[in-house]
């Protein structure tokens, strides 16, 4: 499919000159950028409640914290150095 869009000519200038010392068009790597945006997958709904995103945050925290390695917490480790370095 063919279509036109309309970009800063500076912008332009920057991307073709990149594309030319890396001998790629610059259809190409427009391409390549759109692939890539999709991949990243869809954005959070902005329908979504502030409920809902509190629990999807507290949801992938847990998921984060469960493949930590085992061992003390970064705040454990530095309340044992805090308490190392007070003056007695």
């Amino acid at each position: 499919m063919k279509t036109t869009i309309s970009i800063p000519d500076e912008l332009y200038r920057r991307v073709k000159a990149k594309s030319a010392l890396l001998g790629r068009r610059v259809r190409d790597v427009t391409i390549e950028l759109y692939e890539r945006w999709l991949a990243e997958g869809a954005p959070v709904s902005s329908t979504q409640s502030a409920e809902q995103w509190l629990e999807e945050w507290l949801r992938l925290g847990q998921e984060t914290l469960g493949e930590s390695p085992a061992g003390p917490t970064a705040t454990e480790i530095l309340a044992r150095d805090r308490r190392r370095l007070d003056p007695r």
